[in-house]
């Protein structure tokens, strides 16, 4: 062929339609009124941030859906943005000044932020241009970043109205303070991790009692110069006598009272639990039901302050060591342990949390009791569904968010102080978003609120929200509600409850309440897309800080971007973890290859006319009913109903079956089965045969251009010397498919007859297997199951004698003592010409043999229970499919070498 390549060169391919989709603005926005719309936004990526595994599964699953919305006759618009990043980005940036020396503090604020975004306008946009060469099909022209003038008015009109409304306040509580970061952090930015640490066992002597001690146990000595008071469950007898009573701190030494609470858990340690209010939240509610002072030892950076007395500057587990050290010097460690327990760490910061009495700024919650409804109502449908108990358990013990955060790269709060007033009290506040008229007269305050705290708006914030007019001309109202949204579920509560709750109070009228009319009005998105997480070979989840994750632009480069998105699809079953095996790169890119060649096999016998220019219409009017043969039939036929599984499967967000469905008809059906049968007729320019290869192909690349959208522009386009985008080309549904092929009268009998010989050929090609190639002096026998049978057969032979080359074929009347096998249209019998029966017997015995031990490794993993519940679906089923065509071939051999011993 003239207009296409031999071999498909991704390379080229993509890089050409990467830049014919740009120049021709085939993803902007547009509206048609009548028209069903479709929305999706891309979970804003952080500016700092360049192409990961996860980013490479979540994106492909956005631009397939969007791409299919198109094909579906449907108005799109897919909108990208990145995420300020406030944490990471101000860490970023004070690194970067660090290399020259010098340090955020002595520049200042207004110079920091100003080096911030020259770093952002420079390396920002990194993330989005290589999501361009994966072929994401978003709208590039209206990216929204979320510090962009009009989104950021959003994220502070929000704080200022639900101020006003009374959900945010002021308050000096419990947080938890990342010392890496210097900034507080809401509980949703803390994990939990295992860790080993000591157990120390510390007394401290009764000051009533000279020469008596009470023992506690802690694994934190470096907070001691805090304790307030040592406390005892009042149910423990151990302390009875002791309650009431004062003990002397061994470090910064002084008298603290002995208190009962039940609180303290006796189980733990001694029993005697060292109370220091402003190290642990536990400490911290025991000392407010006491009224206990507060002595807070550490300095914002995790050193010790001048409350920690000599090892003030140390840092906090330098400041454990030397403790301890300390505490056997004077004779008050009596023992240490090993112990295990889960530390809280800052996710940002990778450090140990401390708990922190700070002033901040916080949020209750609006619109929970909806929020929650919105699911459990069906209003917002999540994918797995497994994930909506986890959304309503969350919501069902939801806490106040910190949302103030002790930096200058982000959304600072819009809250100025009277100067020279007391700033505790709201009466010398001035909140609103633009200031004071007399701003000289106030400060504002320094911290900026949680990067949370201005994403969770970005489904209508992207839109312009607050100002009308702007709404009004992105078409808010159209595209709102969005259709779904494509995540993972570690930011289930981070961003996705959030969201939902941010739109439930914003979008409409204040209300202090919503019916579920309104609720379904408000939503942000009517279907979640839960990803799972890419992992390695060993179960970690993929990092580049690991250094277990591959470099996704060095994957499609080796691959093709098609050859990755089918892939990576292949294997990542419904909302599961998945482990990635670049293997199935490879099969993506192999079947990118066979499409390819299929697609020039069966175009070389057509004229050379552009898919582009061709309607369904047209190639069914080049087929004669008359014409068509059984298998023509069957094939048309398996393509509504493959049509039809395909729809379901997709609405249903089962993507990576669906994927695998594809592959499974494009490969069996189509490749392996339909261009073999028909080869005869191809050679002989069977018109309605090649148009059934038309109509077939036209179908298969529409179906799959979301999936690998960069080959499937270049087939749709062969020959078309000015290529236009298939995008917006609608697909057939199976139900148009019924409609179209009316005239044709297909009837399930022919795909059932289709079917059955496909039985037979397989069948037939596994006995003659056995032979291991070797084609001298073989010949079959068939012995039909009925007339019938043999009349298909008669009918079917010129093709059987052109898929299976023997010497000879001829029909039997009664059963043969040969190799044989059985078929839903009769038993086949092989004639295998063998003269050395001994040799061809020791040769399946062995065959034997080693697929025994095969099973025997299947039947071990399927009843492993670990095995089942762990492992994908589509690995499951295989080994299961993979057990049953072993023992069939076992069974096979076995009759085979039955036969053979009659020699």
């Amino acid at each position: 062929m003239d207009d296409l390549d031999k071999v498909f060169t991704a390379a080229h391919v993509e890089q050409k339609w990467t830049s014919k989709w740009m120049e021709d603005g085939c993803f902007d926005r547009h509206v048609e009124e009548g028209k069903e719309s479709f929305c999706t936004l891309m979970p804003p990526p952080n500016v700092t941030g360049v192409l990961h595994m996860g980013h490479l599964l979540n994106q492909t699953l956005q631009d397939v859906f969007t791409r299919r919305a198109r094909h579906c006759n449907k108005c799109v618009t897919w909108i990208p943005g990145t995420d300020h990043a406030g944490i990471s980005m101000q860490v970023k940036v004070e690194r970067e000044l660090a290399k020259d020396g010098i340090y955020h503090m002595d520049i200042g604020r207004e110079e920091f932020l100003k080096r911030a975004c020259e770093w952002r306008d420079r390396h920002g946009g990194i993330i989005l241009s290589q999501l361009k060469k994966l072929g994401v099909s978003c709208d590039f022209k209206n990216s929204v970043h979320t510090l962009d003038g009009d989104y950021s008015r959003g994220v502070l009109t929000a704080f200022v109205e639900l101020y006003k409304r009374g959900y945010i306040y002021r308050g000096k509580r419990m947080i938890n303070w990342c010392p890496a970061t210097q900034t507080a952090l809401s509980d949703e930015e803390v994990t939990m991790r295992p860790q080993r640490n000591k157990l120390c066992y510390v007394r401290y002597e009764i000051v009533e009692r000279p020469g008596e001690f009470i023992e506690i146990s802690t694994t934190r000595p470096e907070t001691i110069m805090g304790d307030v008071a040592v406390a005892a469950n009042p149910a423990d007898e151990r302390y009875e006598n002791l309650i009431g009573l004062h003990c002397r701190r061994p470090l910064n030494a002084a008298e603290i009272p002995i208190i009962a609470d039940e609180a303290v858990d006796s189980s733990f340690g001694t029993g005697a639990l060292k109370i220091t209010p402003a190290h642990a939240c536990a400490d911290f509610e025991i000392g407010q039901r006491h009224n206990l002072p507060i002595i807070d030892v550490l300095a914002p950076n995790g050193t010790l302050n001048a409350n920690g007395g000599e090892f003030a500057g140390l840092d906090r587990f330098v400041a454990r060591e030397k403790t301890v050290e300390v505490l056997r010097k004077i004779g008050a460690l009596v023992k240490i342990e090993d112990h295990e327990s889960n530390v809280g760490v800052s996710e940002r910061g990778n450090v140990p949390i401390e708990p922190k009495l700070s002033e901040q700024w916080f949020l209750k919650y609006p619109k929970v009791e909806e929020a929650k409804r919105a699911v459990s109502g069906g209003f917002v449908k999540f994918y797995p569904r497994r994930w909506e108990k986890t959304y309503l358990h969350w919501m069902d013990g939801i806490k106040d968010w910190c949302i103030s955060r002790q930096l200058w790269w982000g959304h600072r709060i819009p809250v100025w102080y009277k100067k020279g007033f007391d700033r505790g009290n709201s009466a010398n506040w001035h909140i609103s978003i633009d200031g004071p008229s007399d701003v000289e007269n106030w400060e504002r305050d320094g911290d900026v609120l949680d990067t949370w705290a201005s994403s969770w708006i970005w489904p209508f914030g992207v839109f312009g929200w607050p100002d009308v007019e702007k709404m009004e001309s992105s078409a808010f109202r159209y595209f709102y509600p969005t259709d779904v949204l494509v995540t993972g579920p570690d930011i289930i509560f981070f961003w996705v409850a959030r969201m939902i709750i941010s739109a439930l109070e914003f979008v409409g009228p204040e209300k202090k309440s919503l019916i579920d009319e309104e609720i379904a009005g408000r939503i942000p998105f009517k279907n979640v897309y839960f990803t799972g997480i890419i992992r390695d070979k060993i179960g970690r989840k993929m990092s580049k800080s690991l250094g277990n994750s591959p470099e996704p632009l060095d994957l499609i480069a080796k691959y093709g971007a098609d050859g990755v998105r089918f892939g990576i699809l292949m294997s990542a079953p419904n909302g599961q973890d998945l482990l990635f095996n670049e293997d199935n790169m490879a099969l993506g890119r192999n079947f990118c290859n066979k499409l390819w060649n299929a697609f020039r096999f069966s175009h070389s016998w057509r004229h050379s006319k552009s898919f582009a220019e061709t309607q369904l219409s047209d190639i069914l009017s080049r087929i004669s009913a008359e014409d068509l043969d059984v298998d023509d039939r069957a094939m048309l036929a398996n393509l509504v109903e493959f049509c039809d599984s395909f729809e379901r499967l997709f609405t249903n967000f089962d993507i990576s079956a669906a994927v695998n469905l594809i592959n499974s008809f494009f490969w069996d059906e189509y490749c392996s089965w339909y261009v073999e049968a028909s080869k005869t007729r191809l050679h002989a320019g069977d018109a309605t045969v090649l148009a059934v290869h038309g109509v077939v192909m036209r179908q298969l690349l529409l179906i799959l251009n979301p999936f690998i959208p960069f080959i499937t522009e270049e087939l749709w386009n062969a020959g078309n010397g000015s290529p236009r985008s298939m995008q917006n080309v609608r697909c057939e549904t199976a139900d148009d498919l019924r409609l179209a092929f009316q005239f044709l009268k297909l009837g399930t009998e022919d795909s059932e007859n289709t079917s059955r010989f496909k039985e037979f050929l397989n069948g037939t090609r596994r006995l003659l297997s056995q032979l291991g190639g070797r084609k001298d002096g073989v010949a079959l026998s068939i012995m039909p199951q009925s007339e019938a049978a043999q009349g298909e057969l008669e009918m079917r032979m010129a093709k059987l004698k052109k898929l299976i080359t023997v010497e000879k074929i001829q029909f039997t009347a009664a059963a043969l003592q040969l190799p044989s096998v059985q078929t839903p249209l009769g038993s086949v019998f092989l004639h295998t010409g063998i003269s050395d029966a001994t040799t061809e017997r020791e040769k399946i015995a062995k065959e034997i043999e080693k697929i025994s031990k095969l099973i025997e490794l299947n039947n071990k993993k399927l009843s492993d229970e670990k095995f089942i519940e762990n492992a994908p679906a589509n690995v499951v089923r295989g080994t299961q499919k993979m057990l049953e065509d072993n023992v069939a071939r076992r069974n096979e051999l076995h009759r085979i070498l039955a036969a053979l011993a009659e020699h």
